[in-house]
């Protein structure tokens, strides 16, 4: 073409014009105006393809059209008008190729595409940019999600002939027609996505020798870093799957060194450490978790934005959003916490958990979460777990100032009465949302931990008379517990019941036993041995492996001059396992401190001298 029309000129100059304009401010943008930007040139774009489709049907306005077409398309994907490209694209191809119309009700896509596959045979000179259209259209089958239909296009036909960039445009006008994305570009990025796509839902069918296949192709292409890390993370995923932590492990490491910020390998590799018992690893993974989301406080591993279509735009699936989601910071600070704790680095929890609660008085975002993997707990189990990590670094005036702050917000939602049904029984489970009102278990728990840590604070404290208040407190509490079987009378709870740890029931059956055992403790310490063994027998009715009650229970009775029961008391008990030896499922549910109280040698020699002074009575 030696002489281009006037009109002709005009429009590809005014196409190009857009096309600078957008890579100008793309290169540029205004905070906050990028989606205007778009919304603007998207508008622009569509009013120059209605002028271009009025033109008459010749070669060279035809292969102008369907470059501005797909430019305005592209603007048109960005803005999630997916309905609305269909649409132009099957109405565009129409008129080109006189190929018939289709209902939605019977459109059929492999259909559709293998007829304008034929038709391309008699029209090579299209071939260019009807294959930028099918770039369109595959990638609103990957936003979509359909990708059943990809796979049957693929077995069909080549995609990658379909959309072959080789074929270059003719004409030495349209060698200057600019492009708002090149194919190319595209065309790689989907490849990559719609393999990573593919390897997220065949990991969740559980296929997952096919998944590490689709990523072993995914990481041999070239692509962004944030993609190829993808790929390594979904690969561990799936060796996770396979029970093969090792080698899950050596592709998280792999997604980190490929990129820095997929904080989603990091995080499941801390759950691997976590599974494998490696404290140390476990607690510096979080702790490096916790620094990368305070530098960038999202909560997902970001896949590449910026561009009009992005890897962003096109990887959304839940699968895939699954694998790369990690908790919020606040959750990360929480679990680091609750570790240090847990794993004897007490004072270093403290800490976590004092930073914790000062972070949420100043950000009440995490209460409106609803993409957060696990749910950051209660604010009152918060207020507890701190308060009862503070009684382990023997700080108990502090302790007594947050169980006070849990009294005063909560004492007036307690019931008069609370009866626990069946679905108690199983294990407690942290909503993902505060529902302090509707969960009147939840307040009976927080209020009378908070008196028992209160009781246990006094212990320290040496304070027998507060100390007793507050366990006596916790105590009419619980009492008002009742439990009602299914067409049955609401009962007392007993020992039998809530067998798994974890139960509703079974955390408050504790908390109960730890009151008597307290309150029992406090008695023997001001001579009311009576008093002392009733609390402390029902300590043991109410939780039987409350150890140490049964120790002190002993202690008592050898105070009694009851010392043959003592003596069976300590035998029985002696080498049970307490509470502490564990991690237990409410971190702030705590024996009484009776460490300093108790000596383990004395009551092994008193059962040593009183075993030799039944020998030496024995008849020969």
């Amino acid at each position: 073409m030696n002489k281009t029309a006037p009109l002709l000129d005009l429009w590809i100059q005014e196409n190009n014009g857009l096309v600078t304009g957008w890579k100008r401010d793309a290169n540029a943008p205004r905070k906050g105006q990028e989606l205007c930007n778009v919304r603007c040139l998207s508008l622009e774009f569509h009013k120059l393809l209605t002028k271009i489709q009025g033109a008459p049907h010749t070669a060279d306005f035809t292969e102008l059209e369907l470059t501005v077409m797909y430019n305005a398309s592209v603007f048109s994907i960005a803005l999630s008008e997916f309905s609305k490209v269909e649409l132009l694209i099957t109405n565009t191809i129409d008129k080109i190729f006189q190929i018939p119309k289709c209902t939605p009700e019977t459109y059929d896509c492999l259909l559709f595409w293998r007829k304008v596959s034929e038709k391309l045979q008699t029209h090579p000179n299209l071939h260019f940019y009807i294959g930028q259209l099918f770039c369109l259209q595959w990638t609103i089958w990957l936003v979509t999600q359909k990708y059943h239909v990809i796979k049957e296009i693929e077995m069909e036909l080549s995609l990658f002939d379909m959309v072959s960039t080789e074929n270059e445009r003719n004409g030495e006008v349209f060698d200057s027609l600019l492009l708002v994305l090149e194919p190319k570009d595209l065309i790689e990025l989907l490849h990559i996505c719609t393999l990573i796509e593919q390897g997220a839902q065949r990991l969740r069918d559980g296929l997952y020798s096919e998944a590490l296949s689709d990523m072993k192709k995914a990481t041999s292409i070239p692509a962004p870093r944030p993609l190829v890390a993808c790929a390594h993370l979904i690969s561990g995923s799936g060796f996770v799957q396979m029970k093969r932590p090792q080698m899950a492990l050596v592709c998280f490491r792999k997604a980190l060194e490929t990129d820095s910020r997929c904080v989603s390998a990091l995080y499941q590799s801390m759950l691997i450490y976590k599974q494998l018992g490696n404290k140390e690893a476990e607690i510096k993974a979080l702790e490096l978790l916790h620094s990368c989301l305070n530098v960038n406080p999202t909560s997902e591993f970001d896949v590449g934005s910026g561009q009009l279509v992005s890897s962003s735009l096109l990887l959304s699936s839940p699968s895939l959003k699954n694998l790369l989601a990690v908790p919020s910071a606040h959750t990360l600070l929480r679990s680091l916490a609750l570790r240090c704790v847990f794993h004897g680095r007490i004072s270093e929890g403290v800490e976590h958990y004092l930073d914790l609660l000062a972070s949420l008085q100043t950000d009440q975002q995490h209460l409106c979460s609803s993409v957060d993997v696990p749910a950051l707990p209660r604010l009152a189990d918060l207020y507890l777990e701190a308060a009862a990590a503070l009684l382990m670094v023997q700080r108990p005036a502090d302790c007594i100032a947050l169980c006070d702050e849990v009294v005063g917000t909560t004492l007036d939602l307690l019931p008069e009465m609370l009866e626990l049904e069946e679905s108690d029984m199983e294990p407690e489970t942290v909503p993902r949302e505060p529902r302090v009102n509707s969960d009147k278990g939840a307040t009976v728990l927080w209020v009378g931990a908070a008196h028992l840590l209160q009781g246990h604070c006094h212990i320290h404290l040496k304070d027998w008379k507060q100390a007793i208040t507050h366990y006596t407190r916790c105590i009419d509490l619980l009492v008002k517990v009742r439990f009602k079987n299914k067409g049955c009378e609401p009962q007392i709870p007993c020992s039998d019941m809530g067998n798994n740890e974890r139960s509703k029931l079974s955390i408050l059956q504790r908390l109960k036993a730890f009151s008597f055992a307290g309150r029992g403790i406090c008695f023997s310490q001001t001579d009311q041995l009576k008093e002392a063994l009733r609390d402390l027998q029902l300590s043991l009715h109410a939780f039987p492996e409350c150890g140490f009650a049964g120790r002190w229970c002993g202690e008592v009775l050898w105070r009694l001059e009851r010392r043959h029961e003592a003596a069976s008391c300590w035998k029985n008990l002696w080498n049970f396992p307490t509470d502490s030896s564990k991690e237990r499922a409410c971190l702030y549910i705590l024996e009484p401190p009776t460490d300093h109280l108790m000596n383990p040698l004395e009551f092994q020699q008193r059962i040593k001298d009183l075993g030799f002074e039944e020998d030496k009575n024995r008849p020969v």
